[in-house]
């Protein structure tokens, strides 16, 4: 019999039969790791353990204490489960796909009846009830013919349709959850009692088209989540309780701040206190920005196709672009212009009036461009995708000698704005060169390692992500964490021979010739919109003080002390602070219930004994207590306390 040479971790090394399976391996180093094992990875391929193993290979065996391989397949597993349940309950339902996601997993079902929230608990019940009767899962690989008329036999036309669409020469894995089958590629658990029964919970259900195609048939989705252990599900259920609070639409409303509309969508109606905190966000970025020597420009809204198809966006992005077309002249074609999706290929523009010399490198262009692209209306979520948005889009065009010391410079800065705006903790993912690319590889090998150097340099943690970067080079994506523990990739930085090249961007070097610069595209927020969407919700509408867009109310308590109410706003107003008087006819504390919910930061009651003693009561958002400032102390504290971070401690700004 053939033998095939397995290596371990440690570094051991030990021959086997050809055919040997993952768990028959398992069993030959100790019991105690056959019964723990669930899966292995072979030569970097997730192996189910009855998959026989046919070729020399590296292998590990991995048990519920490996975390990523332990998430897919109790997810993956639990999918079947539902969808095992579900037709047990009702056998008339015909099942589709059931794919893992981020946290858990969904399936398809075809329906009549929709699916109510008792119905989801009586799936979830049943669910737990297969779990505990432990039942086998087995696998076997046949043909696509004995697939089809094992489907055609159980009437299940979606698997039919499936099974059709895989050559005919490709061999298609079964699986059995007990008595129920379901066409997988897996790998999956050996029986459903590993699973366990009190991690994971049924969400929701929401409409989904066969296939994702909106001629197709609509069908019912259930969306699952799961996890190792229940502790982990309850602290996942406890965020998202937490982040519904936060919603930054809810709050939006709350505060006043933007709304959208049918009539217009994916397109922001910024109200003035939203409008407020934007501003002032693109102030300080302008401020930053002017600082690290950042020149910004504007560029057109609508541009001709011709741009757009020398760039090579035309051919790779074009149905994402809004289209104008105007006649110019009755006598000629009509001309097609598209609202701009990016920045980029304008910059080249900018960059190519006048002649360039090596000493004008590194040139860095900003603009806060508004771009336009078309999101299907199902992917639009408030501020947080858009149709249209606005970008602290910079591109700096610089030598390959410059790369390095640009990244670390940019890494620096996104960091410190970072910091001003709440975020201490943020990590990097380097995605390298793809398979199919353009450049030398000693031209990739010089970038990358640029990016690289660069990151060790400031001393930032960041993981490696192989083959996903762009065709023509690598890039850097900037992952915050916020104060529920989200991750949001907002910051980018790209290196692009690419673009200049296409669009015939040139310097001159020292040595006379003509060279191409390199183009790194990079953004630190992203796009004004989303971040502010993430500001609300890190904050929970209690922003900064320095951004909230009411910083001040002064309220009378009695219609006496109005006149004190005004003279304080006109101070406070003189001061630089945003302060609005509230002399209705109020009690105080309808006043102050009514100014909290809208996230005003200080709240200044105002009776007769300070309008006597030209004093305040202040009063801090999310406080129970208050306390008594002499007017001109109480302006003097709060001004100071608006400044905008890099006005603050200027020396501290990079």
């Amino acid at each position: 019999m053939a033998q095939i040479s397995l290596s371990f971790p440690d570094g051991s090394k030990r021959d086997y039969p050809a055919g040997t399976t993952p768990g028959e391996v398992a069993a030959s180093i100790s019991n105690s790791l056959a019964k723990k094992a669930i899966s292995a990875t072979v030569n970097g391929a997730h192996f189910d353990l009855q998959w026989p193993i046919e070729f020399d290979a590296a292998i590990e065996i991995h048990t519920m204490q490996d975390q990523a391989q332990a998430l897919e397949l109790i997810r993956h597993d639990l999918a079947h489960v539902m969808a095992r349940a579900v037709q047990e309950l009702w056998p008339e339902v015909k099942v589709t796909i059931g794919p893992v996601i981020q946290n858990g997993w969904y399936y398809d079902f075809d329906r009549e009846e929709p699916f109510t929230p008792e119905d989801l608990g009586a799936i979830e019940k049943r669910m737990k009830e297969i779990i505990n009767l432990r039942d086998p899962v087995k696998t076997e690989v046949w043909d696509r013919a004995r697939a089809i008329a094992y489907y055609e036999e159980r009437h299940e036309p979606f698997k039919v349709e499936l099974v059709e669409a895989i050559p005919e020469e490709q061999k298609i894995r079964m699986y059995w959850h007990g008595h129920w089958q379901d066409l997988c590629r897996g790998p999956h658990l050996q029986n459903t009692g590993q699973l366990p029964p009190d991690a994971f919970k049924l969400m929701s259900v929401a409409g989904a088209y066969w296939r994702g195609d909106s001629n197709n048939k609509q069908l019912q989705r259930i969306y699952g989540v799961a996890f190792r252990n229940r502790d982990d599900l309850k602290a996942y259920v406890t965020m998202l309780e937490e982040a519904a609070k936060r919603d930054h639409r809810r709050l939006g409303k709350e505060m006043d701040l933007f709304h959208l509309q049918e009539e217009a969508p994916g397109m922001v109606f910024w109200h003035p206190n939203g409008w407020t905190i934007y501003r002032t966000l693109e102030d300080y970025m302008r401020r930053r920005l002017a600082r690290a020597d950042y020149r910004e420009i504007r560029t057109p809204q609508v541009v001709d196709r011709v741009l757009w198809e020398k760039s090579g966006h035309w051919e790779a992005y074009r149905e994402n672009m809004f289209i104008v077309e105007v006649d110019e002249d009755e006598h000629k074609e009509r001309r097609i212009n598209a609202l701009k999706p990016m920045n980029c290929p304008c910059h080249v523009q900018v960059y190519n009036q006048g002649l360039k010399s090596y000493r004008d490198l590194p040139l860095r262009l900003a603009e806060f461009g508004s771009c336009h692209r078309f999101e299907s209306s199902g992917s639009m979520h408030g501020l947080m995708r858009v149709r249209g948005f606005t970008q602290d889009d910079a591109h700096i065009f610089c030598t390959e000698d410059q790369i390095e010391a640009e990244c670390a410079s940019f890494i620096a800065l996104l960091a410190s704005v970072y910091r001003d705006l709440g975020f201490e903790k943020f990590d990097i993912k380097l995605s390298t060169r793809p398979d199919v690319r353009i450049g030398s590889d000693e031209a990739w090998d010089k970038v990358e390692n640029a990016l690289e150097s660069a990151i060790r340099h400031v001393d930032v943690p960041y993981v490696v992500d192989p083959g996903e970067g762009a065709f023509y080079g690598p890039k850097l994506d900037f992952k915050l964490t916020d104060a529920i523990g989200r991750e949001w990739q907002c910051g980018t930085f790209q290196v692009d021979p690419n673009l200049p090249t296409r669009l015939g961007a040139e310097y001159v070097g020292e040595d006379g010739g003509k060279h191409r610069p390199y183009m790194l595209h990079r953004a630190i927020l992203g796009s004004f919109e989303r971040f502010i969407g993430i500001l609300i919700e890190n904050y929970a509408g209690k922003l900064p003080f320095w951004l909230a867009p009411r910083q001040v109310v002064v309220a009378s308590i009695v219609s006496d002390a109005d006149d004190y109410v005004l003279e304080i706003v006109k101070s406070l107003r003189a001061a630089g602070l945003r302060a609005e008087a509230d002399t209705r006819n109020e009690k105080i504390n309808y006043k102050v219930r009514e100014h909290s919910v809208g996230k005003v930061p200080v709240i200044l009651a105002i009776g007769m004994k300070e309008v006597e003693e030209r004093t305040v009561s202040l009063r801090r958002l999310g406080e129970n207590r208050s306390e008594s400032l002499a007017l001109a102390a109480a302006v003097e504290q709060l001004a100071r306390e608006a400044l905008p971070p890099d006005l603050a401690t200027p020396s501290a700004q990079g």
